[in-house]
């Protein structure tokens, strides 16, 4: 049997995406896997929910979408389609690319990439591209990708999903499915060194609204500007996994060390934050943190120069009983027994809303992101989002003005959707770029905002217009960054936008002054890299 091309996954992609009929989506989805090869199946729902990038990467695959605009450039007529793409050979690629690190890398990724694309007819560029930033937008999300691998391996839906909840691998998941049926299904369940999807939390902006859900008392964690580990113990041996479960532990040997020393048991899965400290113990951006999780080579000098805190707040597995069944303070209360206090992240419980303000106040004082809120009762539930637990922090924002836009593709395309947002520099009399979003609008907002920048387009190329400065966004964000990518110097962090500010001008949006002002409060209670 020949190996399945690229090309019948970027069909059923595309055919995926001119349908909004749930059963039909599945239907498509099912009988393609169904006549995949065993070692194909598990890369191919990667490759149409999307491929799973290391979250260690600042960008998909470490390559920027100028980058990538330029390699698109670069591209020759005459080089197109050397070889037929398969399944197995786009995955090798993107393992191969997303691995390569060090000096020289970009260019290596860049070359790579080009030898990738230049085998790739026009319509498997696109599902390459699509995967490459995370956007494939034909309505496949993880929930229908479960039904679809369901339906095809004719298993109750119930045990993939529980399946799901312990390894977090749908590619895995549907290969099991489809090569061992509902006995390899069954037997998939929590296994040391086996990382397990990280329970989830809602948004919140209001403790009342906490208390409420939870009915009066309610656990409140510190919320951690840090990188979440799952800890893996089995006698003498000690996996770290990130939230993407991802293996970590070489880039962490000084954390391997501290759960030797403090957290007692011979077999434990345990949930925590690692943040990085300044020399006053003050934690460190998330940014800077970054860095000592791409690094492995030359660790020593990475752990003087960024040194790291672990806090733990959960524990699912320990001494062969599994413990996500019990509920929260039964499960704090076998973490505490077993760790000491110090490595415990900081917390209360209370039902008083002004003890609770003075804690979120406390909290942010100390250079962290906010609070956790978490349910007395509350079981542990891999996975999954909910209102058991939520996330409290205040949100920052700044009025920008949009100088620029990308067309958009997929289920937005023919819409100037992705925008370059500036703030004014009142030195020099021009907007400069601090970063993009298309996040936060509706589609009736895509289609009119896209009207608008069309009468006050400069020019444009063939993936950007550019606009006279004026349409100001409201828009929120996580962080503001140190970045050379831009002219400013400056990069906002998971910006979204909130509103089109009409009542305001350009003239009155916010400064360069008010960014750099911002990214200096940051270190009010942040920390600095030594």
């Amino acid at each position: 049997m020949e190996e399945t091309l690229f090309l019948e996954l970027a069909q059923l992609c595309e055919n995926l995406s001119k349908t909004t009929k749930r059963l039909e989506k599945i239907s498509m989805i099912c009988n393609f896997l169904k006549k995949l090869k065993s070692n194909e199946i598990a890369p191919a729902v990667l490759l149409i929910i999307g491929w799973n990038f290391p979250e260690t990467l600042t960008e998909p695959l470490g390559i920027s979408y100028a980058t990538l605009m330029d390699i698109l450039s670069e591209k020759k007529q005459e080089t197109l389609i050397k070889q037929h793409l398969t399944i197995k050979n786009v995955k090798n690629y993107f393992e191969k690319i997303a691995s390569i690190s060090g000096p020289g890398s970009k260019q290596k990724k860049k070359d790579l990439l080009l030898s990738l694309l230049s085998q790739a007819s026009p319509l498997e560029a696109k599902w390459l591209i699509k995967n490459i930033f995370g956007e494939m937008q034909h309505g496949v999300s993880n929930g229908l990708m479960i039904e679809a691998i369901a339906y095809a391996s004719n298993i109750e839906e119930k045990y993939i999903r529980r399946a799901y909840m312990f390894i977090g691998d749908l590619g895995k998941i549907a290969e099991i499915a489809l090569i061992k049926g509902k006995e390899g299904i069954l037997n998939i369940g929590i296994e040391i060194f086996h990382p397990i999807k990280p329970m989830l939390a809602e948004m919140s902006y209001d403790l009342k609204e906490v208390f409420k859900e939870h009915g009066g008392k309610t656990a409140l964690e510190y919320k951690l500007d840090g990188a979440r580990v799952q800890i893996h113990k089995k006698n003498d041996k000690i996996r770290i996994f990130s939230r993407r479960l991802s293996d970590v532990t070489e880039s962490l040997p000084d954390i391997v060390e501290l759960i030797k020393e403090k957290i007692k048991g011979e077999e434990f899965i345990i949930d925590g934050e690692v943040i990085g400290i300044d020399k006053n113990g003050k934690p460190l951006p998330f940014q800077d943190l970054m860095r000592r999780f791409k690094r492995i080579k030359n660790i020593n000098e990475i752990i003087k120069e960024i040194p790291v805190k672990l806090f733990l707040f959960d524990i699912m597995y320990y001494n062969g009983e599994l413990l996500i069944d019990k509920n929260y303070e039964e499960r704090w209360k076998i973490l505490s027994s077993i760790c000491d206090k110090e490595i415990l992240v900081n917390r209360i419980i209370t039902n008083d809303l002004i003890e609770a303000e003075n804690f979120l106040k406390k909290a942010i004082e100390e250079g962290h992101e906010g609070l956790m809120a978490k349910s007395l009762s509350s079981k542990y539930t891999p996975g999954k989002r909910g209102k058991k637990w939520f996330k409290i922090k205040p949100a920052e924002t700044l009025d920008l003005v949009i100088v620029g836009a990308d067309w958009g593709y997929g289920r937005r395309t023919g819409w100037l959707s992705d925008y370059y947002l500036a703030a004014y520099n009142e030195e020099n009399n021009e907007f400069e770029i601090i970063g993009k979003t298309f996040k936060g609008l509706t589609d009736k907002e895509f289609e009119e905002i896209t009207k608008k920048l069309l009468e006050i387009k400069i020019h444009e190329t063939e993936h950007t217009v550019w606009v006279k400065p004026e349409i100001v966004v409201e828009i929120a964000f996580n962080e503001i960054q140190r970045s050379p990518k831009y002219k400013s110097g400056y990069a906002l962090r998971f910006a979204r936008i909130i509103r089109i500010r009409e009542d305001k001008s350009p003239k009155e949006a916010d400064t360069m002054a008010k960014v750099k002002q911002l990214y200096e409060k940051q270190f009010k209670y942040k920390g600095l890299k030594l």
